[in-house]
């Protein structure tokens, strides 16, 4: 193939989980015209990886005639294959539409007539439990890889200059010093979301141990939920910035890559702030760190039994024990060690 589409992902931590299949497309066809198709809200990161020559935005057409409109313009792009690391029955009928002669996917979602290399999806024990072989696995069924690759950490392309224009992004708000990052919220829904109150705790004990400011990042939508995190730490004195809504994603990565820390939920910041290689502790609880937890030697995972853990639900039926079992200084143990200069390969500056 001399040109190759890729259909990506939706959600903003699947996307940070797909890049080593990103990579691995690269590797296999080197001098290809690699071009992503993405939504709109996950195109920026896709924009910074040197894997990926061409990132075409899909706003989501409604109808069959917009969806007819929008393929004639990839077909007139002559693709010659394209690969499907989303599953939904939309991104083969898309490709179908637009004539691309070899369409590689999951066997999923009503779909595998319009494929013409329809893969089964892998049963459980199949592949190793994290999400980032699911997508690689895709390739090797396929027969265009023999193996996986190695795939330890997942780290973004360019962190250094994300750093620099997070860094001249805090000066131009004012923000000196080292920096704590918080994200509250996890667009899954609520069971995935530990107290905000705990975060802000969290938040203001670390901050003292850093003598660090904290922006607490979010939706448009989140901006109330995010002010319960910042309020308590600006009335505990700590210079504090509610950025939920003021962000685009490419802001957001740069600021997340200048923060010395970052404190979330299983979320896409989660995916986004790890891969950084920003020192990250996750909260899980309703969600399966195994599959989607985040990667690399500065990331921490804490989380407390609950009999009911995990259960992959969007909102809690009982009364959230997950979440409330794991208290603030849970938080404040896991991130303590990642803040010593000894413990902590960030204080080196990532490779980017």
């Amino acid at each position: 193939m001399s040109k190759v589409l890729v259909r990506a992902t939706n959600w903003l931590g699947d996307a940070v989980m797909s890049l080593p299949a990103i990579r691995a497309v690269r590797q296999v066809f080197p001098h290809a015209h690699v071009a992503v198709l993405a939504r709109p809200s996950v195109a920026d990161l896709y924009a910074r990886e040197t894997a990926i020559d061409q990132v075409i935005p899909y706003p989501a057409p409604k109808g069959f005639g917009a969806r007819r409109e929008f393929a004639a313009r990839l077909r007139a792009e002559r693709f010659d294959g394209a690969i499907l690391l989303q599953n939904a029955f939309d991104a083969a009928l898309i490709v179908w539409l637009a004539g691309i002669p070899e369409r590689i996917g999951y066997r999923r979602d009503g779909r595998g007539m319009l494929l013409t290399c329809a893969i089964p999806v892998p049963e459980p024990g199949d592949i190793p439990r994290h999400e980032r072989f699911y997508y690689l696995e895709l390739l090797r069924r396929a027969g265009l890889i023999e193996r996986f690759p190695e795939s330890g950490a997942i780290r973004l392309d360019g962190i250094g200059e994300a750093r620099a224009a997070g860094a001249a992004h805090l000066s131009a708000l004012g923000v000196a010093g080292p920096v704590i990052g918080i994200s509250p919220s996890a667009a899954y829904g609520d069971a995935k979301r530990w107290l905000p109150e705990r975060f802000a705790e969290s938040g203001r004990q670390l901050a003292g141990q850093l003598a660090a400011s904290v922006l607490v990042f979010g939706a448009a939508a989140e901006r109330p939920l995010c002010e319960t995190v910042a309020d308590p730490l600006r009335r505990a004195g700590i210079e504090v910035r509610n950025l939920a809504g003021e962000t685009s994603l490419r802001e957001f990565i740069d600021l997340a890559a200048a923060c010395r820390l970052f404190l979330t939920n299983d979320s896409g910041a989660m995916h986004i702030s790890s891969a950084l290689g920003v020192p990250t502790v996750a909260v899980f609880g309703a969600t399966d760190d195994t599959t989607t937890g985040p990667t690399g030697a500065l990331a921490r995972v804490v989380r407390e039994h609950a009999e009911c853990s995990p259960c992959l639900l969007r909102e809690c039926p009982i009364d959230h024990r997950c979440m409330t079992r794991v208290a603030a200084a849970a938080v404040t143990a896991a991130a303590s060690p990642l803040l010593s200069p000894t413990e902590n390969q960030w204080t080196h500056g990532p490779k980017s």
